[in-house]
């Protein structure tokens, strides 16, 4: 009797233990009501073989126009400028070699994305361009693990007046966040690493199921919507986090996801509501 009983608390303290690794925030919770009653359009409405290519002026100026919500990505210039951009190598997207962060900002706007006369935008000029007309998903990329991002990209959004939230794969965004932006909505980007041979780190496989959260507090998971049965993810939904679907590609994924996520990142054709 008294081996089970000690076997029982052991395993009542594991449980404990669980929920308190991935717990997303529980208190002092921001307004997310602004991000709701709009899907995502991930990195713009863009056509990569148009004059609308992906995260360009001209695809965040069809989201809006089109009333969808915009997920984009920001990392840094040689010279420390915020630049909206999404892979860390220019060689899709632009076809030279080297990244993003090896070039200045004048050396990057001499670059078009895809076949069309489009340049790399500035953080700050796609804030102007969306100008609060529509919610956004920001997501900082941290291909260099230093949140320098974080500050300038903080500064660009200080007196920006529109609904918007930050997301990064990398706690460390979300960790600068909680210290000195706990009120800006803050969400975890994640994925099923563990089915990944390119992601067989110990670390990744911490993030797969979001044994990481106690670090962050985060107040949505963005989980890649094929990997929607994950346990973890499932309790930080029931634990009051918003549930993120990236990238729904078709609207078959969108009717196989839509029970299962709160909010939807989508790309490749253009999403429609269904009851």
């Amino acid at each position: 009797m008294t081996a089970l009983i000690i076997i029982g608390i052991v395993l009542l303290c594991l449980i404990l233990l669980y929920f308190f690794l991935v717990a997303p925030r529980m208190i002092h919770k921001p307004d997310r009501s602004a991000l709701f009653g709009v899907h995502y359009a991930h990195r713009g409405l863009f056509d990569n073989n148009t004059d609308a290519p992906e995260n360009s002026i001209p695809a965040f100026q069809k989201a809006v126009a089109n009333g969808y919500g915009i997920e984009l990505d920001v990392q840094l210039s040689k010279d420390g400028i915020a630049v909206v951009f999404h892979d860390a190598s220019l060689k899709r997207m632009c076809g030279v070699d080297g990244n993003v962060w090896e070039y200045t900002l004048e050396e990057l706007q001499n670059m078009h994305l895809a076949n069309s006369s489009c340049t790399i935008p500035t953080f700050a000029e796609v804030l102007k361009t969306v100008d609060g007309k529509v919610p956004l998903i920001i997501e900082y990329k941290l291909d260099v693990p230093q949140t320098k991002v974080c500050e300038i990209g903080n500064e660009h959004l200080k007196n920006y007046k529109g609904p918007y939230c930050i997301e990064c794969f990398h706690p460390y965004a979300l960790i600068w966040y909680k210290k000195h932006r706990p009120d800006i909505i803050r969400g975890q980007l994640c994925m099923e690493y563990w089915k990944d041979p390119d992601y067989q780190k110990f670390g990744y496989k911490l993030l797969s199921f979001l044994l990481t959260n106690f670090l962050t507090r985060p107040d949505f998971i963005a989980y890649n919507h094929p990997d929607a049965g994950n346990f973890s993810r499932n309790v930080c939904r029931k634990l009051g986090a918003l549930s993120v679907a990236w990238t729904i590609k078709s609207q078959k994924d969108y009717e196989n996801a839509k029970d299962k996520f709160d909010l939807f990142i989508f790309d490749s054709f253009v999403l429609k509501y269904t009851k």
